[in-house]
């Protein structure tokens, strides 16, 4: 059994990343070093994240709260507005959101097939996520 953070790790922060890193190498024309330096990752995660190799268990993309939390993410590290402890913060608030909007329910049944999805309520609590609302 899988707990909804280790999916969340598995597949929402990776795309996130993806989201991110397509962003500011093709929007701001950043190359694979320099995005990789900005989130902590290697230039290979990033050549994975923009070619869609990783980061694409779960698709986000313009999904409505998510995609402006997304933008302002890429803005704030692009005009280096932006601390690590920020950006951590900024990545649970969208994780937090995907997790509420229950987008991320087919991946935690497919982790534990007798989970039912329709009875699970845990990403919608209040409570749930790694920061406080």
């Amino acid at each position: 059994m899988l707990i909804p953070c280790e999916v969340a790790v598995r597949s929402v922060v990776p795309a996130i990343r993806a989201l991110v890193a397509k962003e500011l190498t093709r929007t701001y024309g950043m190359k694979q070093n320099d995005v990789a330096d900005l989130l902590g990752i290697t230039q290979t995660a990033v050549s994975k994240y923009t070619k869609h190799v990783r980061g694409k268990a779960l698709e986000i993309e313009g999904v409505g709260e998510v995609q402006p939390m997304i933008t302002e993410i890429v803005v704030s590290l692009v005009s280096g507005r932006i601390s690590r402890s920020e950006l951590t913060a900024r990545f649970c608030s969208a994780c937090k959101i995907i997790r509420q909007r229950r987008l991320m329910c087919e991946l935690c049944k497919r982790s534990d097939p007798s989970l039912d999805v329709q009875q699970c309520f845990i990403c919608q609590s209040e409570t749930s996520g790694c920061i406080p609302r």
